[in-house]
């Protein structure tokens, strides 16, 4: 009896040989989802803007426009793991208060005078600000002040929906309360210290705004200190201070400078990453793709693809992966060519 006759009686029964499967099941290393792409900020800030004369940021609950992986059409991902969107809000308007099991980060793009409110906190945003949503915290926008105001989200949104764990909530009214002072959390949380006596509730970082003046502060000073690592620049990570690990749950966000006329040795590792164009100009390769980097312009790099970072001037990088994820469920590896 043949075993291609044997495969069509077990099918029936939903079942099927592993051994027909298993190299494509457990393969000897990752195959990279998606590719390399690069999106240029020049490019697409007028469609970002004139999304506002075509819907309302209350109309709209969030006025995004997303950005898709281009071998991912349809997914509403950047990468296998990650979701990504450049969101737009204008004076006057208010984005309206929800809450959701995603965790979100934003990465603030340009403009001044708009806001985020989170767990009763508001905080002002100012180009070069980390802010993070957590999980399940009421959270809206606001724009108090004069001229368009852009960020970059960055979602777990592929990785709750792995877990079929989406759940939201919409709150009954427009503005969630706020409940604390403006820069309470960085107060209490980032300065070197912590109340006594305080435990965290929270799988992220207390402090939900890291402004990018001290961050650019802390990342000059490295290099005063010696000589960037050979194949990744001078890079530190975003830090929860209750515990001293990464700032959120499942997204790694990490900043970087390489400094004028450095190259990177080629790096790979097995999270997915986007990277954003914070100061100064560049090039990061991947392949023989070379991607330029000018401000807020965004790459984004699939795990297991090797990647070298070049510099014209002092290149800083944003960039958040999956890698806090991998590093939790023990599967997150690096290689160093």
């Amino acid at each position: 009896m043949s075993r291609e006759a044997y495969y069509q009686r077990i099918a029936p029964q939903h079942m099927a040989p592993l051994w027909t499967r298993l190299k494509s099941l457990v393969p000897k290393e990752p195959t990279p989802v998606g590719v390399a792409h690069r999106w240029a900020y020049s490019e697409l800030r007028p469609y970002v803007l004139e999304a506002a004369e075509h819907i309302s940021a209350e109309e709209a609950e969030r006025r995004v426009l997303i950005l898709e992986n281009p071998a991912l059409v349809g997914s509403s991902q950047i990468t296998q793991t990650l979701y990504a969107g450049l969101q737009l809000i204008m004076p006057g308007e208010v984005a309206p208060a929800h809450r959701h099991t995603q965790s979100a980060l934003r990465f603030i793009v340009e403009g001044s005078g708009a806001y985020t409110a989170v767990d009763g906190e508001k905080t002002l945003m100012a180009p070069g600000d980390f802010v993070i949503t957590p999980s399940w915290t009421w959270h809206h926008h606001g724009h108090d002040a004069s001229g368009p105001m852009v960020w970059l989200d960055g979602l777990d949104i592929p990785i709750t929906h792995f877990f079929g764990s989406t759940f939201r909530e919409d709150h009954r009214d427009e503005e969630a309360a706020v409940t604390r002072p403006t820069g309470d959390a960085l107060a209490r949380y980032g300065s070197g210290l912590l109340p006594v006596g305080w435990r965290s509730g929270s799988l992220n970082s207390p402090v939900f705004n890291y402004p990018y003046a001290r961050t650019r502060e802390a990342l000059h000073a490295l290099t005063k200190a010696g000589a960037p690592d050979a194949h990744l620049g001078h890079l530190m990570r975003y830090v929860n201070p209750a515990d001293g690990g990464w700032a959120m749950p499942t997204m790694a966000t990490m900043i970087r400078l390489v400094p004028r006329a450095f190259a990177t040795q080629p790096y790979r590792s097995s999270d997915s990453a986007v990277f954003v164009g914070v100061e100064g100009t560049g090039e990061l390769r991947v392949g023989e793709q070379g991607f330029a980097i000018t401000p807020h312009d965004i790459v984004v790099v699939p795990g297991w693809m090797a990647y070298t970072i070049h510099a014209d001037s002092d290149l800083v990088l944003f960039s958040y992966s999956d890698r806090v994820a991998q590093e939790k469920l023990g599967f997150w590896r690096e290689q160093r060519q």
